[in-house]
């Protein structure tokens, strides 16, 4: 009975990002749904972190009352700079990008993440590379395959790919896999820079926790100052549209209430517990998931077809994805520096050279807990 509580503790961060992605892939096809019916993607995005605020809100001024810290001048910035990278810049460039192409293409799209925020880890030093060291190797081999995958879904197009239950759509959108390259070319590049926002946003919120360590909080922050922000984004983009904002019960109302509760609320909460102990690159490790999940309910749902040039691109991304996160198991396994033994001193009695045993205390830091861990070692 103990194995298996120790192993369903070892399995839970697994089980949490199989679970987010499933969710994710069911807010692509919702998303779709409603922006095809004509819905405004400035006015979802605030609708969207609304319900999120709502949702997310009484469970952080409960459970987060006695571990929230002080709010300070310094951590309300990092809150509105994540409330902009992500609820705004991101999640608008990211539905725009999915009218101009379909769910499946986007998902695909976003495989391109991980290889992003190594590329940003390295601008601003955060992450170490040698050319000599195949570790760094493979991550800069896995970073330009993602690119060069994310270019093919783009730019090659290839013959559809028939499906059984896809069989039938005769139409001319259909048949040439829901999209051209105009709008193809438009969609990738929004959904590349909200990439690039949202790696932004991934490595700002592992910094932030560990200076404000309630995660409901933090989420609930980001939802609300997103929903104001956002509000301002829409009003000054859809001026003197009155008509925009209206809501009924349909799959516009779904995909804003469904989208904020999954994929704003709980989606930043449970990113947030699991970059404490795995990091932003665990978190983004699975999305290949997510878009196998979508290219199936899609193929169901919204009767898109596939064609060879999507499928090889994503294939591509999906390797080059892997080999940056082989690179980047390697440098977790490798030792650090710090926990290098201190040289023993050596005394001289005549010709006789003695080496002495010293107690060396090591301290091991965890950076993701904010715990210490003291050990005494002797050399």
């Amino acid at each position: 009975m103990k194995a298996v509580s120790e192993l369903f503790i070892r399995s839970k961060p697994f089980i949490a990002v199989i679970f987010l992605q499933f969710g994710l892939a069911g807010m692509d096809i919702l998303t779709k749904m409603a922006l095809n019916e004509g819905m405004s993607n400035y006015v979802f995005v605030v609708y969207r972190h609304a319900v999120a605020t709502l949702a997310i809100a009484p469970f952080a001024i409960i459970l987060d009352k006695k571990i929230r810290p002080k709010m300070t001048l310094k951590i309300f910035t990092k809150l509105v700079l994540l409330s902009i990278l992500e609820p705004v810049i991101d999640q608008n460039l990211y539905s725009i990008g999915l009218k101009y192409t379909t769910a499946t293409f986007a998902a695909a799209m976003c495989n391109i993440l991980p290889a992003i925020t190594f590329i940003m880890a390295w601008i601003f030093r955060l992450e170490k590379v040698k050319l000599t060291s195949i570790r760094s190797q493979a991550k800069i081999i896995g970073t330009i395959a993602t690119v060069a995958g994310a270019m093919i879904m783009t730019l090659v197009q290839g013959p559809v790919i028939e499906l059984f239950w896809t069989k039938g759509n005769s139409s001319h959108e259909s048949q040439s896999g829901g999209l051209n390259l105009s709008h193809a070319i438009k969609g990738s590049l929004m959904i590349t820079i909200g990439c690039f926002s949202w790696a932004a946003f991934m490595i700002l919120q592992a910094i932030t926790l560990r200076t404000y360590p309630a995660e409901l909080s933090l989420t609930a922050w980001i939802c609300l100052l997103g929903t104001a922000e956002g509000a301002i984004v829409a009003m000054v983009m859809e001026r003197g549209k009155a008509a925009v904002w209206a809501i009924k019960w349909d799959t516009k109302f779904l995909a804003a209430v469904y989208s904020g509760i999954f994929c704003s609320g709980l989606a930043y909460y449970i990113q947030g517990v699991i970059m404490k102990d795995r990091g932003p690159v665990f978190v983004t490790a699975f999305n290949p998931l997510s878009m196998v999940i979508v290219a199936i309910l899609s193929s169901f749902i919204l009767r898109e077809q596939m064609n060879l040039g999507r499928v090889l691109g994503a294939v591509v991304i999906v390797l080059g994805l892997y080999i940056v996160l082989w690179g980047k198991s390697k440098d977790q396994k490798s030792p650090s520096t710090d926990e290098q033994a201190i040289p023993t001193q050596e005394t001289t009695h005549g010709n006789k050279i003695d080496k002495e045993n010293l107690g060396q205390t090591i301290i091991h830091i965890s950076p993701s807990r904010g715990t210490t861990v003291t050990k005494d070692e002797r050399i």
